[in-house]
């Protein structure tokens, strides 16, 4: 038996603003983008990686009742604000070169590339405050 990551999710507060930051920012394809009316039009929204077609992130809106009660959605909220909801780890051929493209198209970074035992790593964050990590691994440890 094989399983494998078909997507991961992230919460957002936003899903237009996450979509273009994703998409016209980071430079991911759009997996899907499906709205349920029966569910009260709730928003399956996915992206990734134009050369992954089999792994997406989902970009989910925080819900409210009947899902989550407003204290728990609050606290969701500000985890995900101060980057403790999650985190996505991107791998790069070149982290230098990827973070100055990045920088270009307004993504704001938190941390600039620097050498670290695995490679050349550095960090950003999405407009809803997720922790994104950027990584060159090293031969040796891939």
């Amino acid at each position: 038996m094989t399983i494998n990551i078909s997507a991961a999710q992230l919460w957002v507060h936003d899903q237009e603003e996450a979509l273009e930051f994703w998409t016209k920012k980071v430079g991911m394809e759009i997996r899907s983008d499906v709205t349920l009316p029966e569910l009260a039009d709730f928003r399956w929204l996915t992206v990734g990686p134009s050369d992954q077609p089999d792994v997406a992130i989902s970009l989910m809106a925080i819900p409210g009742a009947p899902v989550m009660d407003e204290q728990t959605g609050e606290e969701v909220r500000n985890l995900v604000s101060k980057g403790f909801a999650g985190t996505v780890f991107l791998t790069t051929e070149d982290c230098r070169a990827s973070y100055e493209e990045l920088k270009d198209r307004g993504v704001e970074f938190t941390e600039t590339p620097e050498e670290r035992p695995y490679g050349v790593d550095c960090g950003f964050r999405d407009p809803s405050g997720n922790s994104i990590r950027l990584t060159q691994v090293n031969e040796r440890v891939a």
